[in-house]
């Protein structure tokens, strides 16, 4: 099935879930973050995108992305099907974890949360993987202080390490 093929039976299935269809480089649909979960589980199960290659956020002026690059093993397909929802509240992003449908999913969607600051509702281990917890801030949003830290600053965020005996 190509991935015009797809779009044709997403807008049959889903009319309301599809926000921009984009001319990029790569075949993309926009969809409604609230509809991502229904829209994914079609993917997968009607259209044999059985294969996520990975999960990953840009920071844009006005809202996050969050951008899903799907594959169909069975198929044997090499075009990848593009999948992105556009959160607008960049104070507290939260969109629903696709882990549950692709476990390929749980590590990648940890680190867009740990870097971004991207909330993925129902994951089943959501935490830091790269930063420790109490990290200030998510370094690659835009409005990250690129700075460097002193150790005075950071260390009442650090984890304390166990007592030697």
């Amino acid at each position: 099935m190509t991935n015009a093929e797809i779009l044709t039976k997403l807008k049959e299935k889903y009319p309301d879930a599809i926000v921009d269809v984009p001319e990029l480089i790569d075949f993309t649909v926009v969809v409604k973050p609230k509809l991502l979960t229904s829209v994914a589980v079609f993917l997968r199960d009607e259209c044999a995108l059985d294969y996520m290659a990975d999960v990953t956020a840009v920071d844009r002026p006005e809202y996050f992305e969050v951008v899903y690059h799907l594959y169909s093993v069975k198929n044997q397909t090499s075009e990848p099907f593009v999948l992105k929802v556009y959160l607008e509240d960049k104070e507290t992003p939260a969109v629903a974890s696709v882990t549950p449908l692709w476990k390929g999913a749980d590590f990648q969607e940890c680190e867009v949360y740990d870097l971004m600051g991207i909330h993925f509702e129902g994951h089943p281990n959501l935490r830091r993987i790269l930063l420790w917890e109490g990290f200030p801030g998510y370094p690659l949003r835009k409005d990250f202080e690129n700075r460097t830290f002193t150790f005075e600053e950071l260390e009442p965020t650090r984890p304390k390490t166990p007592e030697l005996m």
